[in-house]
């Protein structure tokens, strides 16, 4: 199982010192990655975990900066809240500053409040298909080529795109999402497909529209990944948490591994660095090596 580490951006306690410890973390440890969360304007009733949030893009080059060789992801960009050239240029240029360090996820999102605060919630019934076509366009402009292409959404013939990103049209792109659509279009589209909040016998039940999408498309089948929350000694929880001592944790990753999941992006409660870094050393230290 390969892991990477969410960075401690969202909620009312997330802090700069609180990333800072995060990130060193990870890199001290040999995680694969650190994440960020995206949301711009939520409404009040998501204000306790979303209220105050580190904008995901600006955050991971800040984080790129000052820590050099950990990757760095988004959990997820949700595509339909942004123009998709102007989203297609900053994970070029976040791609070529990093030295080719990104992975690049992306959803459509769920909130309609948010969507509606933003003034785009006339695209909310359409956010599938403006995250595929977002997609055909990074793809298309990170490629290099200079042909011109028309959407649904965007249409432009006589362009010149530049930084290219330093891994090209093969940057990575990992989908998230949980409907059947969702489901198929990282079979069709995704290099990986990165669930959030799901136990191991949720993502079970999604894997096979997956794959049949994946063959239908005559395409490899997408690695499986999983942003999941860690409680060490916690108790059961009311959204899907790792929680337990060490032994029920490292049994908990064993059945993502039984399920295809290789890879898992850990979010630990705590965001204060004292207590976060304890928990990750601890993870780290009696976790792993029950794996």
């Amino acid at each position: 199982m390969d892991y990477g580490l969410i960075l401690p951006s969202i909620g009312d306690d997330a802090s700069r010192a609180g990333i800072e410890a995060a990130a060193a973390a990870a890199e001290r440890h040999g995680f694969g990655e650190v994440w960020g969360t995206d949301h711009l304007l939520v409404d009040a009733s998501a204000a306790e975990d979303y209220g105050r949030t580190y904008e995901m893009l600006t955050l991971l080059a800040w984080v790129a900066g000052r820590f050099r060789t950990v990757r760095i992801g988004t959990s997820v960009v949700v595509v339909p809240m942004r123009h998709a050239i102007v989203l297609a240029k900053e994970l070029a240029t976040l791609d070529e500053l990093s030295e080719g360090r990104l992975i690049v996820g992306l959803g459509a999102g769920w909130s309609t409040a948010e969507f509606k605060n933003l003034g785009l919630e006339d695209r909310f019934g359409v956010r599938g298909a403006y995250l595929e076509e977002a997609i055909a366009i990074c793809r298309h402009l990170w490629s290099g080529s200079t042909e011109p292409f028309h959407g649904r959404f965007h249409s432009f013939d006589d362009f010149v795109f530049g930084p290219l990103p330093a891994q090209g049209a093969t940057l990575p792109i990992w989908l998230g999402g949980r409907n059947e659509r969702a489901l198929a279009r990282a079979g069709r589209l995704a290099d990986a497909y990165h669930a959030s909040a799901a136990s191991p016998d949720s993502f079970a039940a999604r894997v096979p529209a997956i794959r049949a999408a994946s063959e239908a498309a005559e395409r490899p089948m997408p690695r499986l990944s999983a942003r999941v929350r860690v409680d060490l000694d916690g108790t059961e929880q009311s959204f899907y948490t790792m929680w337990g001592d060490a032994a029920r944790v490292a049994s908990e990753i064993r059945r993502f591994g039984d399920v295809g999941v290789s890879h898992l992006a850990l979010a630990f409660p705590a965001p204060d660095p004292e207590t976060l870094t304890a928990g990750i050393d601890r993870f780290v230290a009696q976790v792993v090596p029950l794996v």
